[in-house]
């Protein structure tokens, strides 16, 4: 018998993927759009975002979507815009 849909495509632990400030950890920023969440860490505002980052050491400030699960299995973020 079939799962249902519902069961195969939904994120338990995030029902609803967020948009928020963010710092990436993405050393040759490049033109990627997709990040592992191992590589961002949230913040509350975009100020603490911006203090947080570290660009001399590839941590930039951005807003993101995510955390979403990718059809291979990762939890991903997708950037909307670099703040720096």
């Amino acid at each position: 018998m079939a799962e249902a849909i519902a069961s195969l495509i939904s994120d338990s632990e995030s029902p609803v993927v967020m948009t928020g400030h963010v710092v990436i950890y993405a050393p040759k920023r490049g033109n990627r759009k997709r990040f592992p969440e191992n590589c961002v860490t949230q913040h509350a505002s975009e100020a603490a975002a911006l203090a947080a980052a570290r660009p001399e050491l590839g941590y930039f400030a951005a807003v993101a979507s995510g955390p979403s699960r990718s059809s291979e299995g990762f939890r991903l973020f997708y950037l909307v815009r670099w703040l720096s």
